[in-house]
């Protein structure tokens, strides 16, 4: 299992440098998010992230998703506000001192332990049986990889950031930078509490994530009070491919299945194939 770098306190740097000129940034006015006296997986208390003041829009995530932000241990993100919870980050959403190290977890056993909590129970009978159709109620096991050659993952993240800023999918969003070794690692560095209605250590949503980077090119573009929108640069383009990892999607999010389509059949057909955009939520 490949090991991610903890970075050393790589927020503080913007304390006197608020504008992160040494980073070769030019961010706008922003804050540091603090938890005095906090302990995540990197064992000392920093800053949780830093969150730009206004909303930002197209363009700013590639304009602060950057090499050498990367190399000095952040991540780029973007918040997503929600009418009554415009700032959920300010009310201090976080947890970091529940969540485990992503590096102790591997991917496997995390989604089948996943699937196993939601399939649904004998006694559903045909229409328990539709919904995870055409698998059975035993862990179908992971997905192959997407195909190779795909596009440019960073470039697709940016790009899919700007469609949903132009859409008016991501209403007012903020820019964010998290201390994290690699974009998946971000829920948990920041002890997000977003799938706590599903999961309550993100470190395992982390670990999907990572083995989706791995396959799928993926990449957490978005996080909001308790959803999360991820890029793919490389989608399966068929729904026989697309199948298996509507299983891992619906092990990882059931509601997108329960709430949305209403069988992993459908989901595959209408979310997964060929989609550079995976959304989920915990409701």
């Amino acid at each position: 299992m490949s090991k991610s770098p903890k970075p050393r306190n790589p927020l503080s740097v913007l304390a006197d440098d608020p504008q992160g000129r040494s980073l070769g940034l030019e961010l706008p006015p922003g804050s540091l998010i603090d938890r005095p006296g906090r302990r995540g997986w990197w064992k000392e208390p920093r800053p949780l992230l830093w969150v730009s003041d206004e909303a930002v829009g197209s363009g700013a995530l590639a304009a602060h998703r950057t090499p050498a932000l990367a190399a000095a241990g952040l991540q780029a993100v973007l918040l997503q506000g929600r009418r009554g919870l415009e700032r959920w980050w300010q009310e201090r959403e976080f947890s970091p001192e529940r969540m485990s190290d992503p590096d102790d977890h591997h991917v496997e056993p995390v989604l089948r332990e996943f699937w196993s909590a939601v399939v649904p129970d004998p006694e559903e009978g045909a229409e328990g049986e539709e919904l995870i159709a055409p698998f059975g109620r035993d862990w179908p096991g992971l997905a192959e990889a997407g195909p190779e050659g795909g596009a440019d993952p960073d470039a697709v993240a940016c790009g899919l950031a700007d469609g949903l800023i132009a859409s008016g999918f991501l209403p007012s969003p903020r820019l964010a930078l998290v201390p994290a070794g690699r974009a998946a690692d971000v829920p948990a560095a920041m002890g997000w509490c977003g799938p706590t209605n599903h999961e309550t250590d993100t470190a395992l949503i982390s670990t999907v994530l990572r083995s989706w980077e791995d396959r799928f090119g993926a990449r957490v573009v978005a996080l909001g009070f308790d959803e999360l929108h991820v890029s793919v640069a490389a989608p399966p383009r068929t729904v026989a491919h697309a199948l298996p990892v509507a299983a891992e999607h619906f092990a990882f999010s059931p509601d997108n299945v329960w709430q949305g389509s209403g069988s992993i059949r459908a989901y595959a057909d209408e979310a997964v194939t060929g989609s550079n955009h995976w959304g989920f939520w915990w409701d």
